[in-house]
C-alpha cells in the first residue's frame, strides 16, 4: 500500500520493525536501514540500476534478510516544491513495487539530502572517488533520517 502522508504512512506501520530508506536516481539507487527502534537510519550500500526487475529482486532480499516493515521513498521535489518528470518516475517505482512487496511505501521529501550529504562527506575529509561510490546512500540515510524524525514526533504526539 503507497501513503501520501507520513501520518498515514506511520498509522499503517507495526511496532517494531526496521524501516528501508532508498534514494532512487536513474542509475542507482542509495539504500540505508533504520534500527529496529527507528532512532538512526544508516547507510547500508548503492545498487546499479539493471531494469525493474534485477533491481526489485535484490530489494526485496534486502527486506526479507533484515526483516524491513516499511518503505521509505525520496520524492525528488523541485525546489519550489512542485513535481517533475524525477518525481513521476519515483511514484511509477511506488506503484510497480508495491504489486510485489505488502510493505507499506511512503514518500518523504528528499529536497537537499544529496546536498547534506555532499556536505557532511567533505567535512569528514572523504576522497572524490570515495563520494562518488557512496553518495547515493548517504542520501538514502539522510532521507529515511528525517522521516524517522518525523515518525518519531508522530508517535510523542
Amino acid at each position: 500500500m503507497i501513503f501520501e502522508d507520513i501520518d498515514s504512512f506511520a498509522a499503517a506501520l507495526c511496532p517494531y520493525p526496521s524501516l528501508i530508506g532508498l534514494d532512487l536516481g536513474t542509475k542507482t539507487i542509495g539504500v540505508a536501514i533504520s534500527d529496529s527502534l527507528r532512532l538512526t537510519a544508516t547507510p547500508i550500500e548503492t545498487i546499479k540500476r539493471v531494469k525493474f526487475t534485477v533491481d526489485a529482486a535484490r530489494l526485496m532480499e534486502m527486506i526479507t534478510e533484515r526483516e524491513i516493515g516499511g518503505i521509505i521513498l525520496g520524492l525528488p521535489r523541485n525546489m519550489d516544491g512542485s513535481e517533475g518528470p524525477r518525481c513521476q518516475s519515483t511514484r511509477a517505482f511506488a506503484r510497480n513495487f508495491s504489486r510485489i512487496c505488502e510493505h507499506p511505501i511512503g514518500f518523504w521529501d528528499e529536497r537537499l539530502s544529496t546536498v547534506a550529504a555532499e556536505k557532511a562527506l567533505l567535512e569528514a575529509d572523504t576522497s572524490r572517488k570515495r563520494r562518488a561510490e557512496v553518495i547515493d546512500h548517504v542520501a538514502a540515510s539522510y532521507i529515511l533520517q528525517g522521516a524517522l524524525d518525523r515518525l518519531r514526533y508522530i508517535s510523542q504526539n
